[in-house]
């Protein structure tokens, strides 16, 4: 799954990386190094630009709130529970069919965060010694450096029970497509097989999100594409070994930290302690 991310480029970044031509300024975002559902995220896509002359569509960088509503729900409450679909089944599922073959954008991310239960603390939660034991936090990111786009959908909600001119009267959403996790090893220290963590990314979590690598990104993003298998046959995960993961602090697991210190890479797990 992804319950969390980091997300730290500014637009003008995104702008050259994405090809992006239109945003709004009133829309910028601060750089975000703990985004976690319902927050507002950028995301890339392509659509005509409103109130413009010309009818074709435009590649755009918005904000949208993280928590996909569907479009027929009565209440925006359901939010926080679609904030990732399945690639296997996202094409049938009625909260996300229709936009699977409409709506589809590309959300960028430094790397996301995934927990797992370190083996130190496997052995004191058998032993009996430890009644909960704490996760590790690890940072799964592209090893090169560049952008992780996440292949996501977008969604409208209008919220009937605002006027027309009311600037919440709508809601756009999205969601994160998510895969299962690479088996194979992964790039950096941390897939070297020393002992010291996972070798791979289903060690961490069995689910991960759809990165898309930029020959797909077009594709992906064009809104004439609606035929659902040939959008189906764009989830293919991407070629193994781009990937790297690495221990940061137990600080991010707290969603009211945050900043470029949550993504500093510790030498190995957190020593377990007692309690």
């Amino acid at each position: 799954m992804c319950g969390r991310y980091a997300s730290s480029r500014r637009p003008e970044d995104l702008a050259g990386i994405f090809g992006i031509t239109a945003w709004e300024p009133t829309e910028t975002l601060a750089p975000d190094w703990n985004v976690a559902p319902t927050k507002e995220v950028f995301a890339v896509l392509d659509r005509p630009v409103k109130d413009a002359e010309d009818p074709r569509p435009v590649r755009q960088l918005r904000t949208l709130k993280w928590g996909l509503v569907p479009s027929w729900a009565k209440t925006p409450e359901g939010a926080a529970r679609m904030i990732n679909a399945r690639a296997e089944t996202v094409h049938e599922k009625p909260s996300f069919r229709r936009p699977f073959t409409a709506r589809r954008c590309l959300l960028p991310a430094d790397g996301y965060y995934e927990w797992v239960t370190a083996a130190a603390e496997r052995e004191l939660e058998v032993e009996g010694r430890k009644k909960r034991p704490r996760k590790q936090p690890y940072f799964v990111t592209p090893a090169d450096g560049s952008v992780f786009a996440m292949a996501g959908l977008y969604e409208f909600w209008r919220d009937r029970t605002l006027p027309d001119e009311h600037p919440l009267a709508w809601w756009v959403t999205c969601t994160i497509i998510t895969t299962e996790a690479e088996t194979t090893p992964l790039a950096g220290a941390a897939g070297d097989g020393d002992g010291d963590g996972p070798g791979t990314l289903a060690e961490i979590h069995p689910r991960m999100p759809l990165m898309l690598t930029p020959d797909r990104w077009d594709a992906w993003l064009d809104p004439a594409r609606t035929d659902p298998g040939e959008v189906r046959a764009l989830l293919e995960p991407p070629p193994t070994g781009l990937l790297r993961a690495y221990p940061v602090g137990t600080a991010v697991s707290n969603v009211r930290n945050n900043g470029p210190e949550l993504l500093t890479e510790l030498d190995g797990p957190e020593e377990a302690t007692l309690f």
